[in-house]
């Protein structure tokens, strides 16, 4: 395969970006889910339990999601903050995939004690410093969440990056919290983090167009492959390299580059 100049490359992404960034892509993609609220804790509570079960059919994803707020008569935070041990019950029997009832109440316990003790999600994922990598920030704010009485079973939902995954579905979170909202599809809800700061998200979608393109050459999608791809996609926008995630995402998904 030939190889592809730095500046070809950051054209191509520029311009694939550009295309699948834009609202066309809410209805269909798990974003959609927070999308349904304005309030900012009913986005960030909705998005970080969306994310945690995007895996699998989209459709189905979106689904299950939906269904969780359902439960949540579609007050994220007002149930997460005020619940009782009798409205847990109804998400006892929740299943997505290998993320089941177990999982989602704790899920919804540790919510509570984030917003009530820790001062919300946005202040978890805060870095100390603008050189924090958001690897470390991940992994702390886990040891947070998991701080309350939990089965161990549930951790396997919330990676960590500093163990070596690629934790894309935390970065996808994140993403959506940070981003601009200039093309009305990230919700640039958290000020606390830059967009420079943040991970491309990996899945094996992104791994396979990234290789294509020869900015990823590590073959398999963890931690390391994560930051080899941070690398350089940082050379190509160090202020938002994580706008190319519609790139790779959407040359994988729709156009099975």
């Amino acid at each position: 395969m030939a190889k592809f100049k730095q500046t070809e490359i950051k054209s191509f992404l520029d311009f694939k970006a550009d295309l699948y960034e834009n609202e066309n892509f809410i209805e269909n993609d798990p974003i959609s889910i927070p999308h349904l609220f304005k309030k900012k804790e009913d986005i960030e509570i909705s998005a970080f339990i969306t994310s945690t079960i995007s895996w699998g059919l989209r459709k189905t994803i979106l689904k299950n999601a939906k269904k969780i707020m359902e439960m949540m008569d579609f007050s994220p935070f007002e149930f997460v903050n005020n619940h009782s041990h009798a409205d847990l019950i109804p998400l006892s029997r929740f299943v997505h995939r290998t993320f089941n009832g177990i999982d989602l109440v704790f899920f919804i316990k540790s919510l509570k004690n984030i917003y009530i003790n820790h001062g919300g999600l946005e202040n978890l994922f805060t870095p100390n410093t603008l050189n924090e990598n958001m690897a470390e920030v991940i992994h702390k704010m886990r040891k947070i969440f998991f701080s309350i009485s939990h089965e161990n079973r549930t951790k396997k939902h919330l990676s960590d990056p500093l163990s070596g995954s690629a934790a894309k579905r935390i970065n996808m979170f994140l993403r959506w919290m940070v981003r601009s909202k200039k093309k009305k599809v990230d919700f640039e809800l958290w000020k606390s983090i830059t967009p420079s700061q943040l991970s491309c998200p990996l899945d094996i979608h992104t791994g396979r167009v990234a290789r294509k393109l020869r900015i990823l050459k590590r073959n398999q999608n963890d931690f390391k492959a994560s930051l080899e791809l941070d690398t350089s996609l940082r050379k190509l926008n160090p202020n938002d390299p994580v706008k190319y995630d519609f790139a790779l995402f959407g040359l994988g998904v729709f156009e099975n580059f």
